[in-house]
């Protein structure tokens, strides 16, 4: 028996055609959200965390925490586990993780132009403003999913499907029948070679999610029991990397041999990095003093500290409210809203972001209104730098250990 994918465009009828398709088929139905909470079970990861992958929008700190490549390394883990089985139609964003060698898989798309789509969404209470703004959103994520998974710079190009059905000149039945035909055919049953690459790409996907525990973000391939893992980013100690992940993957059940590359990236300018979740990698800084902020960024960079800059306190009001950091550096005097009511603000909006102020300006008032406000510390400028990241790790420990409270 087969698989059916099913990647869409928003308001294209998908909801009807789905329904009508698993009673046809009796075949179950796995939707994003399914697998955003098997994947969450798998990793300890909170879902809303893990939905946020196909969000078109990237965390600034993504680059130190690696949050939307451990979020699609458990994604494709729990897929791959589904895929084990057979008789499901996995509809969504995810259906794009699906290799293209499990041949067992038919790969549809559902897309229509704009105007059916408004005409679609007009019976959902919405303006058309509103409707095109949702469709120009919608486009947007399905284009950076699928450039980021597939390296094609068109969500609906045809050669990513084996059928790609324009609905708004498609009636349903014909639909039905177009899928359902092709479901039969030889090319979709599932072979010996087919079940093996399901199983490969489980291998895979086990070793892609143990690497993303431990920090890592490689790509990786499995063929029977031999894995390859592949490095796309410049290693300062390439051997010493080599071995660790090699250590590291051999603990795999039906692992038996270990090959590292280096890919196409690895000779871009970026640096590769383990992210270190016992250290500090959500930093925002918060000054008015371009180059005093940025140097004091590149310093916590050094120390393996992710950070972020914002220049005054609107721009760091609205990086919280959409990056969500954990802890901030936070001058008092900055144009335009000061650093006292921005902390005010913050431990309103978040109180358990750990606020430290970074000050040359401070006064005693200042320093007892702060900490009475909620600060975590009070720190005059010039600081050294020790001493500063010293505070910075206090503050990450303390955010850390309410955050295995709340899971005990």
């Amino acid at each position: 028996m087969s698989v059916i994918s099913i990647f869409h465009g928003n308001f294209c009828n998908e909801d009807t055609i789905l329904k009508l398709l698993t009673e046809k088929t009796k075949y179950s139905l796995l939707e994003d959200e399914d697998l955003v909470i098997k994947a969450s079970k798998l990793s300890g990861i909170a879902a809303d965390k893990l939905s946020r992958a196909f969000t078109s929008k990237t965390s600034v700190f993504n680059k130190f925490t690696h949050e939307k490549e451990r979020a699609i390394a458990y994604l494709k883990l729990a897929l791959a586990e589904q895929l084990q089985e057979d008789n499901f139609v996995v509809k969504g964003f995810c259906s794009q993780l699906i290799p293209p060698g499990i041949a067992h898989v038919l790969r549809v798309c559902l897309i229509s132009d704009t105007a059916f789509r408004l005409k679609q969404a007009s019976g959902r209470q919405l303006t058309e403003k509103q409707a095109a703004k949702i469709i120009r959103r919608y486009d947007e994520e399905c284009a950076v999913w699928v450039k980021l998974l597939k390296n094609s710079d068109d969500p609906w190009a045809p050669e990513l499907y084996d059928i790609l059905i324009p609905v708004d000149k498609t009636e349903v039945d014909q639909i039905l029948s177009l899928i359902l035909d092709n479901l039969t055919k030889d090319v979709l049953q599932k072979t010996e070679q087919s079940s093996k690459a399901a199983a490969d790409f489980l291998l895979a996907a086990r070793v892609g999610a143990l690497l993303a525990k431990e920090g890592h973000n490689i790509e990786v391939q499995a063929d029977s029991a031999k894995i390859t893992l592949i490095i796309n980013k410049q290693v300062l100690m390439l051997n010493r990397l080599e071995a660790e992940l090699t250590e590291l993957v051999k603990q795999i059940e039906g692992v038996e041999t270990v090959k590292c590359e280096v890919g196409a990236g690895f000779h871009q300018a970026d640096i590769y990095r383990k992210y270190d979740f016992h250290m500090p990698s959500r930093i925002l800084l918060v000054d008015d003093e371009r180059e005093f902020v940025q140097t004091l960024s590149e310093r916590l960079i050094m120390r393996d500290m992710g950070s972020a800059v914002a220049y005054d306190g609107a721009s760091a009001l609205e990086m919280i409210a959409e990056h969500e950091p954990e802890v901030m550096i936070l001058d008092l005097k900055m144009p335009g809203i000061d650093g006292i009511e921005v902390l005010r603000r913050v431990k309103s909006m978040n109180p358990d972001i750990e606020v430290i102020i970074l000050t040359g300006h401070g006064s005693e008032t200042d320093r007892d209104e702060c900490m009475r406000l909620g600060a975590f510390a009070y720190l005059q400028k010039p600081v050294d730098i020790d001493k500063l990241s010293e505070t910075i790790r206090q503050a990450n420990a303390k955010i850390k250990n309410k955050q295995e409270q709340k899971k005990g």
